[in-house]
This record gives C-alpha cells, sequence and structure tokens, in this order.
C-alpha cells in the first residue's frame, strides 16, 4: 500500500470516529475509502477490516457515554446482547450471498432521504426527551428493531447504522439525541463484535491495518463523544442533519454519476 491510500485510510478513521461518537453514519465515510485505498481487497474483506477499526471507536465512545451521562440499560442492554448473535448472522450472510452493492445502495439512500426529511419537518424530535413514551411496548418495539432489523443490517452492510439506532431510540421511546445516541454506541459495539468475529473466522481482516485504522478511530470517537456531551442534544441534531445529507449526495453520485 502506498503512503497515499495509507494517509487516505487512517484521515478517514478518524473522521469516521467523530461522527460514529456524535450521531452514527461514519461507516459511510470508511467503507468507501477501503474499497478506494484497497480497490483489489474483496468486499467481505473491506467489510471486516471496517469492522475492526469501528468496534475500537464505538467501545470507546460508549465508555465515554456511560461514565458522563444516563443510559437506559433496560432498552440498551438487551438490544446490545440481542445485536451480538442478529449481526453475525447478517455477516455470515454478507459472507455466503456475497451481495452485491449496488442493489443495497438505492435502498439506503431511500431510508437516509426519509431520516432526513424526517428530522427537518420534526425539529423537537430528540431535542427534548419524552419518557411519557417509554411504555413496555414501545422499549420492547425499540429492543426488537436495534438488536434485530438493524443488528441484521449492520452484520450485511453497515453504513448508517448508528444514525439509524439513534432515530429509533428518540422516536420510539422519547429519547433525547445525546441519550439516543449514548444508547446507540452501546448497541453499535454490540452489532461490529458479532459481525467482526463471524468475518476473522472467515480470514476476511486486514489486522496490521485495522490496528492503525483503529488508534486513529478512538482518537475521534473520544474528541466526537466529549462534544457532543459538552454542547448537547441541539448539537446532535445538527450534526445528525448536516451527516444525512452529506450521505445522500455521496449515494446519489455512486448511483447515478459514477
Amino acid at each position: 500500500m502506498d503512503a497515499g491510500s495509507l494517509s487516505l485510510l487512517l484521515t478517514a478513521a478518524t473522521a469516521a470516529g467523530w461522527v460514529d461518537a456524535v450521531v452514527g453514519g461514519g461507516g459511510l465515510l470508511l467503507l468507501p475509502a477501503l474499497l478506494i485505498g484497497l480497490p483489489q481487497v474483496p468486499l467481505a474483506t473491506a467489510l471486516g477490516t471496517n469492522k475492526m477499526t469501528a468496534i475500537a471507536g464505538t467501545t470507546s465512545a460508549a465508555i465515554t457515554y456511560a461514565r458522563r451521562t444516563r443510559i437506559d440499560w433496560r432498552v440498551a442492554g438487551p438490544a446490545g446482547a440481542i445485536a451480538v448473535v442478529v449481526s453475525g448472522i447478517g455477516a455470515w450472510l454478507a459472507i455466503a450471498l456475497t451481495p452485491n452493492k449496488d442493489v443495497y445502495r438505492p435502498v439506503v439512500l431511500g431510508i437516509l432521504v426519509a431520516v432526513a426529511l424526517f428530522v427537518t419537518f420534526r425539529p423537537n424530535n430528540g431535542i427534548y426527551a419524552h419518557p411519557e413514551r417509554r411504555t413496555r411496548q414501545r422499549a420492547a418495539l425499540a429492543v426488537a428493531l436495534a438488536g434485530g432489523l438493524i443488528a441484521l443490517y449492520d452484520g450485511m452492510i453497515g453504513p448508517g447504522t448508528g444514525t439509524f439506532l439513534v432515530l429509533t431510540f428518540t422516536t420510539v421511546i422519547g429519547a433525547d439525541f445525546l441519550h439516543g445516541s449514548a444508547m446507540a454506541k452501546i448497541v453499535n459495539a454490540g452489532t461490529n463484535l458479532g459481525a467482526l468475529i463471524v468475518f476473522a473466522a472467515g480470514g476476511h481482516v486486514w489486522w496490521q491495518l485495522g490496528a492503525a485504522m483503529a488508534v486513529c478511530n478512538i482518537i475521534g470517537a473520544q474528541i466526537g463523544a466529549r462534544m457532543a456531551i459538552k454542547r448537547g442534544s441541539g448539537f446532535v441534531r445538527i450534526v445528525l442533519l448536516v451527516v444525512v445529507l452529506a450521505l445522500i449526495a455521496r449515494l446519489s453520485y455512486d448511483q447515478w454519476l459514477a
């Protein structure tokens, strides 16, 4: 690997760690960088190396959030535990089926457009907590969505998972953006762990490169988590909208112009 490609990957890992820690979605920075920097590497190996990098930053951010803010462990705990198993299944499917990313790109793009519209036209969602929404039924639904559907997506594809988790927790159980992001980190650590185990077992991880990128990812994650905690839910909402719009632009370019 040349110095230019390595610099690209390390810079992308740092930026992805910051974005992931604040609001999720860092994978849509990191995975394309891996595919550009390592064009000859199979998709499964890029996904596996991405998971090794992401788990370091996500776990680091989760620890910081857990120490400095309140986490609803009755939702985040079960969702994270289930996510380890389900994301592992998703990773196995990614290896077995060798999915074509061109098939999934329009689906992810459509979801992100919906997220952007929701955040834009529901400006108060996630700014303030709504504890009245947290019924037993809604908590169970949040666990099922986060630990099941979203975890399966993360194992198979991955990018955008943190964003989907944050929106799940703010919308379904009424968490504000800050605490929703904190819960998302717990679950995302579980999804990364389950997928990484499966990819590693299949020999789809570049360990040395992943370790170097993991260090950069942790640095970005620590900066992002501290900024989110310091600046609160309004800051997280703005970053969420900016990130989603940037991801829509990137995916649209890949879909129609690249």
